[in-house]
């Protein structure tokens, strides 16, 4: 067991992604957007692991990919959706004073 850990541990390592970067990070890193650079990646990760759970920062990750499913969930009249959007622009609102 410890072998097969130690292995996975070391391909991480190689690969160079980061052990402790949660999913809002790691979608940032992988956007094609220009400002998107290791410092403020890691920045804007900090504010989603302070504003967000879990579920919602792979949530909120997706929509790095996705405008519109950001638009759709925006206009969404399903009050989980509502309440998602209540907590992404809180947020972004974070990331916004943490990060700008």
């Amino acid at each position: 067991m410890s072998k097969t850990f130690s292995a996975f541990l070391i391909m991480f390592l190689v690969a160079g992604a980061p052990l402790n970067a949660n999913p809002v990070e790691r979608a940032c890193m992988g956007s094609n957007r220009s400002a998107a650079n290791p410092s403020l990646c890691a920045c804007i990760g900090s504010a989603a692991r302070q504003t967000l759970n879990f579920g919602e920062q792979r949530r909120a990750a997706r929509l790095f990919d996705d405008p519109d499913e950001a638009e759709d969930l925006r206009m969404s009249d399903n009050h989980r959706d509502e309440a998602f959007w209540d907590r992404y622009r809180a947020f972004g609102q974070a990331a916004e004073q943490m990060c700008g």
